[in-house]
């Protein structure tokens, strides 16, 4: 369903060039966006797309409005990229339409849950004891919901999440397919060969505007909760083990794995497939590159990358071979730096 470039701009601002009128289909990226197509270029280092772009419309910054202006219809907005990331949203409740509130009736709801105006639950979802489904949730087809959780306003759960007894979801959450939430933590003792199992008494405690990606894994506490704050962005696949503590705002890309008490401060980023061994601490902050390994604290913010370089196998074997043997060549080399210096004292007394 199309929408006129002028509703686009009454809804979210910016400065409009060009007919209200304007017909606007789909959006697009800016390489293969064409006509009736809205894109954006969000900074001045790839302006040479706006002349080779068939976007009917584009959203620029003010720095790029009269290179837009001579090509035709524009929006200028001060963050093209958050402008576009709002526009995604308002298009989508444009043109998605919600299903109307109500509880399915191939839908298991204990009779002590309480469900509060405005909730959804799909077919086949299983709300258990004392659980309570605060205004406008949405749960989605095959969720299980152990007694006790919580789920806070206007949150969104995916088909075939789980979540855990006693654990809470935050309001405007979103939890992908999936997503399980209170899973055990991995404790065990080892006693005489085998591994006793420590119960997992802890919960799971979600802030707001959480969004949680597909199969993502987060266990309860062993003894306390295992805490997301406010804002949290988790990708695809990742491992949060027991006791963890993710500060407000931080995101995590896909594959990462958190051991258990690790703490992670607020507004840090952790690149795909990145490891932090528990029991670290990463302070507010804290950029880590995809693919390294925390294995000690981090407690200034900045950026931090912990990887071995890949190279053709052969190459690669030498050089670790040499990595393993630095130890040994430091002691030789401080044992010579030491010989020198005692030998240039002795020749220079007289």
């Amino acid at each position: 369903m199309s929408r006129p470039l002028g509703d686009i701009v009454e809804a979210l601002g910016g400065t409009r060039f060009g007919s209200p009128d304007l017909l606007i289909h789909r959006l697009a990226p800016v390489a293969t966006a064409g006509p009736g197509e809205l894109a954006f270029v969000a900074q001045a280092r790839y302006a040479s797309q706006i002349d080779t772009t068939a976007a009917g419309a584009l959203i620029v910054p003010p720095a790029l409005q009269a290179q837009a202006l001579a090509r035709g219809a524009c929006i200028v907005a001060d963050d093209p990229y958050l402008y576009f990331a709002q526009l995604t949203q308002w298009w989508r409740r444009q043109h998605d339409a919600q299903p109307a509130p109500g509880i399915d009736p191939l839908a298991s709801i204990h009779p002590s849950a309480r469900v509060d105006e405005g909730v959804s639950v799909g077919p086949f979802a299983v709300v258990g004891q004392g659980v309570h489904l605060a205004r406008g949730a949405r749960i989605g087809a095959h969720c299980v919901l152990g007694s006790g959780v919580r789920i806070g306003e206007d949150s969104l759960l995916h088909p075939q999440v789980t979540v855990g007894e006693r654990c809470i979801i935050g309001a405007r959450g979103v939890l992908h397919s999936g997503v399980v939430i209170g899973a055990d933590g991995f404790g065990f003792a080892p006693h005489q060969g085998q591994w006793i199992k420590i119960e997992q008494l802890g919960a799971v405690r979600i802030g707001n505007d959480v969004e949680i990606g597909a199969n993502t894994c987060i266990d309860r506490g062993a003894l306390d909760d295992t805490v997301i704050e406010d804002g949290v962005k988790l990708d695809n696949l990742i491992q949060i083990g027991h006791n963890v503590r993710v500060g407000a705002h931080t995101a995590m890309a896909g594959c990462v794995g958190v051991a258990g008490s690790a703490t992670i401060g607020a507004h840090c980023t952790v690149g795909g497939g990145a490891v932090v061994l528990g029991h670290l601490t990463l302070a507010d902050g804290v950029h880590v590159s995809a693919a390294s390994v925390v294995t000690r604290s981090l407690l200034k913010p900045g950026h931090y990358t912990g990887m071995f370089p890949i190279d053709d196998n052969a190459s690669w074997e030498k050089n670790a071979a040499s990595l393993k043997q630095l130890n040994r060549l430091r002691e030789r080399l401080k044992a010579a730096e030491q010989a020198i210096e005692q030998a240039l004292q002795n020749n220079s007394k007289p």
